[in-house]
Order: C-alpha cells, then sequence, then structure tokens
C-alpha cells in the first residue's frame, strides 16, 4: 500500500498493526446470523480521519484562502435573493450562536454556522402500503444507505402522485431521520448520478447546500454523532427538521474543504484496504483452523490423530487466537469424545450393549409397574443413518431408548403468570449448558391444571424445541422447590442418570447430536418435535469409556475457557490502546 507520509498517513502506519488487529466480537445470537466481530480498530480510524476533518487538523491551513466569513456571506445573500424572488419561503430565523454554543476552538478562518443559514433540508414522501407495487416512483429509505454510500439494489416503487420536493437531486445528502435503532439515525450518503427521478420516504431527510461534499463529511462525523446523541426530541429515535437546521457546523474556507473532501476519500480508501486485508486474513485463518481440526476427526486411527495433534500443536499459539478458533477446537473436543477418539478404549471394559440391555430391562420393569406409559416402538437403524462408524464396544441406539420421559410444557400458561408461585422455565432461560434467568418467571396453577407431567428434577435435560436457539440443551444441576417448563421447551428425563453428562456432550456438539437434530428442524422459525429427539441417532460408550471420555472433556473445555479468559484480557488491552491512540490525537 504506497502513500505519502502526511501525519495522518504516518499515524497509519506507524499502528498499523493496532488498526488491523483490533477487533471487537459482537454479541449476535441464532443460526444465520451475520458477523460476529467488528474491525474495532478501522472503525475507530475512520472515526479519527472525520473528526480531524472537521476539527481543521486533517490538512494544512492556507492563510491566503478566502475565509469561510466570506463564503456564509454569500450563501446568505443567495438565499435572501432566492426568497425575495419567491423561488422559495423565508426560513424561520435561527437564533444567533453564543460562545458557549461553540463545541471547540476553530482555526484562523473557520466560522460557525447552523446547518439552516448554510442549506435547506425536507422531510420526505408518505405513501400508504396499498400504494407499493412493482412499477412506478423509487422511494429511497434507510436500506438504501449502505457504509455512507446510496445502494439502489432494493428500490420500494410507489404507484401515486409525488410532489416536487420528495424528489431528490444529484449532489443532496439522503439522512436517515427516523428509526426504531438509534445507530441508525443520522446515516448520511451523497446521492450521485441516478438512472431515473427518485423520491425520499418519510422517515428520510434531505439537505442541499453549495457545500454538501464537506457537509457530507460534518454529518458523518462523530462531533456530529455526538451533538445528535446530546438532542432529546421524544421517546422515538429522530431527527426533526429544527434540530437539524439548528446544528452548528464548523465551516472551513471555500478551498480548504476541497482539501479535505480530497483527504477524507483518500484515507477512506486506505481504511477500504486495510478492511479488506483483515477481513481476508481473518477469513484465511478461520480456514485454516477449520482445514486442521477437520484432520483430527478424519483420523483414520490413534496413530494417525496423534500425528495430526502434534502438528496443530507446534502451532497452537498461532491458530486458536480468536474467540471463533477457540469454538471450533471445543467443537471438536465434543466430537472427538462421541467418535471414541479422545481417550483410548480398554478391551476389558464391559460393552455398550450390556448397557443397553439393563436400560431396555429397566424401562420394561417402569412400565410394568405403571411408573411411566408404554412407549411407541422407535424405528430400527440402518447402516446408512450412521454418520460415523464407531469403535469396538460401542453402540448406536436411538435417544428415546434411553428416556423414561420426552415431553414439553402444556400450552395456555401464559394465564397463570403471577409474581411468586412455581418457576417457569422457559426457552430464553436456557443457555448451552446450564438453566440461567435473566428474569425469572413464575406461575400459580390452580388444583385443576396438569402439572406433574412437566415438572422439573435435578438430573432432567431441558431442550429449546423452537426459536432462532433451537436445540439448545442444560442440565438441571440444582433442585428447585417447584418448577415446569413452558410449551417451547423439552423436558427429558432419563433412566439411568449415569448417562446424563455424556449425553449433554453429544447433544451441544454442532457436528454430534445438535448438528443432527438442526438438520431435522423444520419451519421458517425452526422448530424440533418430540418424535425428533426420541429418534435421534446416540454414540454410546461402554459405562467405564463414558466416564473416562466426559473427565476428558471437562478437563479440555476447562483449558478453552481459560484461552478465551486470556483472549478476552488481550483484546480488551488492544480496545484501551486504540481508544487511547484517538484521544491522544484529537
Amino acid at each position: 500500500m504506497s502513500v505519502d507520509q502526511s501525519p495522518m498517513n504516518q499515524l497509519i502506519t506507524d499502528n498499523i498493526d493496532i488498526w488491523t488487529s483490533t477487533v471487537k466480537t459482537k454479541s449476535a445470537s441464532g443460526r444465520g446470523s451475520s458477523k460476529k466481530r467488528e474491525l474495532y480498530g478501522v472503525k475507530k480510524l475512520r472515526e479519527l480521519i472525520l473528526e480531524l476533518a472537521v476539527r481543521g487538523k486533517l490538512v494544512p491551513q492556507d492563510p491566503t484562502d478566502e475565509p469561510a466569513s466570506v463564503l456564509l456571506e454569500r450563501i446568505a445573500e443567495e438565499k435572501a435573493q432566492l426568497v425575495k424572488d419567491k423561488k422559495i419561503k423565508k426560513p424561520k430565523k435561527l437564533s444567533e450562536i453564543s460562545p458557549e454554543d461553540k463545541l471547540f476552538d476553530l482555526p484562523e478562518g473557520w466560522s460557525w454556522e447552523r446547518l439552516g443559514n448554510i442549506g435547506d433540508t425536507n422531510i420526505g414522501l408518505t405513501y400508504s402500503p396499498k400504494d407499493v407495487g412493482d412499477t412506478g416512483t423509487p422511494v429511497l429509505r434507510s436500506a438504501n444507505i449502505q457504509k455512507n454510500r446510496i445502494d439502489l439494489k432494493e428500490l420500494v416503487r410507489v404507484n401515486t402522485e409525488v410532489k416536487n420536493s420528495a424528489y431528490v437531486s444529484r449532489g443532496d445528502l439522503l439522512i436517515c431521520a427516523r428509526n426504531g435503532s438509534k445507530a441508525l439515525v443520522g446515516k448520511t450518503a451523497k446521492i450521485g448520478d441516478l438512472n431515473e427521478p427518485m423520491a425520499f420516504g418519510a422517515f428520510m431527510a434531505i439537505f442541499r447546500s453549495q457545500i454538501n461534499s464537506y457537509v457530507e463529511v460534518f454529518l458523518n462525523s462523530p462531533v456530529y454523532r455526538r451533538n445528535l446523541d446530546g438532542v432529546s426530541t421524544t421517546t422515538i429515535n429522530q431527527i426533526t427538521q429544527s434540530n437539524l437546521r439548528a446544528t452548528l457546523c464548523a465551516v472551513p474556507p471555500y478551498s480548504e474543504q476541497h482539501r479535505i473532501v480530497a483527504k477524507v476519500d483518500e484515507l477512506m480508501t486506505l481504511c477500504d484496504q486495510l478492511e479488506q486485508q483483515t477481513e481476508a486474513s481473518i477469513e484465511a485463518h478461520q480456514l485454516l483452523v477449520t482445514t486442521l481440526l477437520d484432520t483430527l476427526t478424519n483420523s483414520a486411527d490413534t496413530d494417525e490423530l496423534m500425528q495430526n495433534w502434534a502438528r496443530i500443536s507446534e502451532h497452537f499459539d498461532t491458530l486458536f487466537t480468536t474467540e471463533a478458533s477457540i469454538d471450533q477446537l471445543k467443537q471438536t473436543i465434543l466430537q472427538l469424545a462421541v467418535m471414541g477418539k479422545l481417550v483410548p478404549q480398554d478391551p476389558t471394559d464391559e460393552p455398550a450393549a450390556k448397557l443397553l440391555e439393563r436400560v431396555a430391562i429397566e424401562k420394561a420393569q417402569l412400565i410394568k409397574d405403571k411408573k411411566i406409559k408404554k412407549q411407541k416402538a422407535l424405528p430400527p437403524i440402518s447402516d446408512d443413518e450412521k454418520p460415523f462408524e464407531l469403535p469396538s464396544g460401542w453402540e448406536w441406539c436411538r435417544f428415546g431408548d434411553l428416556c423414561k420421559l420426552v415431553t414439553s410444557g402444556s400450552r395456555g400458561w401464559k394465564a397463570f403468570y403471577a409474581n411468586t408461585g412455581a418457576t417457569f422455565i422457559r426457552s430464553q432461560d436456557i443457555k448451552y449448558d446450564r438453566v440461567e434467568f435473566d428474569e425469572r418467571a413464575y406461575v400459580q396453577l390452580p388444583k385443576s391444571t396438569e402439572g406433574k407431567r412437566t415438572r422439573v428434577d435435578v438430573g432432567n435435560l431441558l431442550m429449546t424445541i423452537t426459536g432462532a436457539n433451537v436445540a439448545k440443551v442444560a442440565v438441571v444441576e440444582e433442585q428447585m422447590e417447584e418448577a415446569y417448563v413452558s410449551q417451547h421447551v423439552a423436558l427429558i428425563k432419563l433412566i439411568d442418570s449415569a448417562l446424563i453428562d455424556y449425553l449433554h456432550v453429544w447433544l451441544t456438539g454442532s457436528m454430534g447430536g445438535r448438528g443432527l437434530l438442526l438438520q431435522s428442524s423444520y419451519g421458517a422459525k425452526p422448530g424440533l418435535n418430540l418424535q425428533n429427539i426420541n429418534e435421534l441417532l446416540v454414540p454410546l460408550a461402554p459405562i467405564l469409556e463414558l466416564n473416562r471420555v466426559v473427565f476428558k472433556v471437562r478437563e479440555l473445555l476447562i483449558i478453552c475457557e481459560q484461552l478465551k479468559g486470556s483472549l478476552k484480557e488481550s483484546q480488551t488491552t488492544q480496545l484501551y490502546l486504540t481508544d487511547a491512540i484517538v484521544e491522544q490525537v484529537v
């Protein structure tokens, strides 16, 4: 990347490792979610460039430039003439700028001015959903502003008369004026060449002036964002015409505006390149980790597994440096565990077939004693169903064969919600390994209401069966005085409680039980039925090996969590360092 060594370029190149390596983990959940990371270093660099630009610190000043005050006088005179000629309405006079209003000191030749005195603003077209169609006038919305650029890929069209003031022109600034997300309010992009006339929507605003190229820089800067965050209009996240017009803008001399816009464009192009290179590096790293970890699960025997692990362990410090790579390592551990590759087999162990026989005998006795109902016979397991080969002494079985109860909560329990009473366990209360209440729900059940069937006890498994995080599984480790599950949660009671920890290992693997359940989920919003759970395949090890597997998994997952903790500390340090560099420069 070849750049000139101006102070800003020097700042970029001197701290290139900080800008490219500082990545912030975003909270995201659900299948198919967007990227769970933010290139925080590059984001802060973009903000720094814009901050310096509107403070007069990005490009040098030229004392021979015509001062901004002269430009602003010309704009005022031209607006007055347009009012006189009745081409525009006389705008409401804005308040004078007091010394207390000014946000910071400006360089020589710069001036503070309110946006309403620099240009004109307008709010867009209101249209009825019935007017939306495949033909008609395109209406620009918030979705058409992507990364400070106009994106015309998804246009909404309306078949209705559009007034002239609702059309956009080349050079207009399109601003998101209202949105459910506060972060999206204020998004701004400049209109370029259009292949047909276009309007703008009711939740959008436009700003039109002689100096829009510079005003675009200002409206995208942290200075404007801080001003916007400090403006309280209503409980709705919005920009009104009055607060947009009243906004203070630091205006440079006209010639310096051109230099600022050119420098911002140059440096933003550098940021784009840094972003692309960083994303490519992260994706290449993830692909390398995936490929190497796959060699472990695809190992033909123990000797090959150890050879492949030796290759990975040589580069452990460079491979497992991101949260995603550590999560991949955890999933590989879980998969190796249930494939019989994590701990050595002992030929003297009683085979899993004997364990299955004992479970079947106990289940038959429970049915005979009328403690559980006789269940529908589960289909036999064909060779085509088996996802992988098992070691000697292991057996494939159906999950339902190991259970005395697989059920879900009853509908209509919302009618019994109360401030106290029995705990009501919902899908959001189930994390990937435990029951955890962010906000506990309670129910007061009348005596006539069925409840015993779904009463939760220690040693039960709970699984989400609807929603974005379908097939999450938790072990009930602590006795709750009285607790029941909602209709979105499956309650699973095992015949042999000694199997619970091993089955949890199988059910939490994205390549194991959870992966198979997700394949069988159905509907636009993924869901599972109880049959899906009962028919799930389980690779069952001899009982003694089960215990060794669980012990080793716990040991290795603790190491993974320690790695994550160290990584978070390192990331936090990098975030602080990035912020410190930015604050020092500003």
